[in-house]
């Protein structure tokens, strides 16, 4: 029981120190999670204009463990299908354990118009497990992005997550949803070299600034340093490998206060 209550204790510090960023929305592939302007790295449930760019269909795996606490993990899942005129993604995440879980299902289109830009829409279908009730309560939540190409080596970004300020209301609380707006740039010093800054802000919250950079050492290795601030600020160091047809990710980030957050994700690319 003690367990128990310390785990819910931290579920709503995290929330009060990063509500900018729900905690079922994974933190995405791009360091300090500048993923709004990241035109090469979809990231599920962030920038859906973002599933326009892949030719090719893509596959990705996701796993985000908080503070060492596997109670407070999130493992997500998502694919991207490509087509002449419209690129389909599809989208899931699960947040939590067995007495405290929430689940995210994402169906989102996007087209890239010949590189100039990109508009996106996506679908959310928002569920909570409830143990006082021992029932789920779900909402629809929509999802919109957009990303232009100002010029060949700098691109901006735009995306609203739940716009409308949904809620879900039960017998005994109402469980207020993030309203989460972002924009962010993205800065092309050569193929090799980007450096990308996003600001989010929950209508309810703080503002969140985070900026990051991101360098090919050589034709399969990446390594990625940034930071952010909401409140406290946060250092972020990742690396990233890609043979051609795999791409993997690890990120981490230490929270002064909370201490690790560790992501890993890995994505295969179906054909060459």
């Amino acid at each position: 029981m003690k367990k128990i209550i310390s785990i819910i204790s931290l579920i709503i510090l995290c929330r009060s120190l990063q509500s900018q960023i729900s905690t079922i929305i994974p933190s995405s592939n791009s360091i300090a999670s500048t993923s709004v302007s990241d035109t090469r790295n979809w990231t599920a449930f962030n920038n859906p204009a973002m599933i326009g760019y892949p030719d090719k269909p893509e596959l990705g795996i996701l796993i985000e463990n908080r503070y060492l606490l596997p109670e407070l993990s999130t493992k997500g899942i998502q694919f991207d299908y490509p087509t002449e005129y419209i690129n389909t993604g599809i989208s899931f995440s699960y947040f939590g354990y067995s007495l405290y879980h929430e689940m995210l299902i994402g169906l989102g289109f996007a087209r890239n118009f010949s590189d100039k830009f990109a508009m996106g829409v996506q679908f959310n279908y928002y569920t909570a497990f409830f143990s006082a009730s021992n029932s789920y309560r779900g909402a629809i939540l929509p999802q919109i992005g957009l990303s232009v190409f100002l010029s060949s080596d700098f691109s901006i970004g735009f995306s609203t997550f739940n716009p409308f300020q949904t809620n879900i209301k039960t017998e005994y609380v109402v469980k207020r949803l993030p309203s989460i707006f972002s924009a962010g740039t993205a800065c092309f010093f050569s193929h090799d070299f980007v450096w990308r800054t996003q600001l989010d802000k929950e209508v309810s919250s703080n503002y969140r600034f985070a900026t990051g950079f991101e360098y090919q050492l050589v034709q399969s290795v990446m390594i990625k340093l940034g930071t952010y601030n909401s409140g406290y600020l946060v250092p972020c160091l990742g690396a990233g490998f890609n043979t051609g047809l795999f791409r993997l990710d690890l990120n981490c980030e230490m929270h002064p206060l909370l201490g690790l957050n560790t992501l890993a994700a890995i994505k295969y690319r179906f054909g060459r």
